[in-house]
């Protein structure tokens, strides 16, 4: 189904600084989504502008994408949440952390790869788990703020924690189903044997988030992260003041 021609009344548009062309495509897009599966009518603007951005303002791909996301959330996510006791395993192994804030007021992830074994992920659960911490995430996300941060610390990563199917996987979840939302991924502490692992995943990434991921020198890690994020809220364990507490 062809979109450009559609209009719709805009809906919570006024957003300070926006830009009016870009909202006009979103209302665009709000009238061929909603014509085609009436529970877009639940989604909010921002979320449909993200969508948007990710297929490069093409409102016909854009579309497309949005209701497979639909399609997607309504099988994943049957019951609107994921429970813990859906993750419990994933949960155990506390390799991921969320709290503070950086500079731009975006809340920071703190994951620890050495920290899953692909010999103890189960594939169904751990794509869940996926879920479970973006909505998490994106919950704490302060108003006027669609992006989060990440600290990917690989010290100690090796063979045993290499899992290529999981990490294709998240990225599939995150760049198909929660586009926008990533805004940097700091890699610290990497070792050599990622390199091979890194070559294998590069290529699933799509073009506007291979830009995200920026590896960081040791001998650069501490200016790296003050100047990306303010001392109270950086994690004790890189020099900060706030405690580890594992999601």
């Amino acid at each position: 189904m062809a979109c450009e021609g559609e209009r719709s009344p805009q809906k919570g548009f006024g957003e300070s600084g926006s830009d009016e062309a870009e909202w006009e495509k979103v209302a665009q897009m709000r009238a061929c989504v909603e014509a085609q599966d009436p529970a877009a009518k639940e989604v909010d603007n921002l979320t449909l502008r993200r969508f948007l951005r990710a297929r490069d303002l093409d409102i016909e791909k854009a579309s497309a994408m949005f209701l497979k996301y639909l399609n997607w959330r309504k099988g994943a996510v049957p019951n609107g949440f994921i429970s813990e006791a859906e993750v419990k395993n994933e949960l155990a192994q506390e390799k991921l952390c969320l709290q503070g804030f950086d500079k731009m007021g975006r809340p920071i992830f703190v994951a620890f790869g050495a920290r899953h074994y692909y010999c103890k992920r189960e594939m169904e659960e751990f794509k869940r788990f996926v879920v479970y911490c973006l909505d998490k995430v994106c919950s704490r996300m302060p108003r006027g703020q669609e992006k989060f941060i990440c600290i990917a610390d690989l010290k100690g990563w090796g063979y045993s924690n290499s899992d290529i199917r999981a990490y294709i996987a998240a990225l599939d979840i995150m760049q198909n189903y929660y586009p926008e939302r990533l805004g940097k991924v700091l890699l610290i502490h990497v070792p050599y044997i990622f390199m091979k692992a890194w070559k294998i995943i590069y290529p699933f990434i799509d073009k506007n988030t291979k830009k995200k991921f920026v590896f960081v020198e040791d001998k650069h890690l501490q200016a790296t992260l003050l100047e990306n994020i303010d001392e109270s809220q950086l994690p004790e364990l890189y020099g900060g003041k706030l405690p580890l507490i594992p999601i």
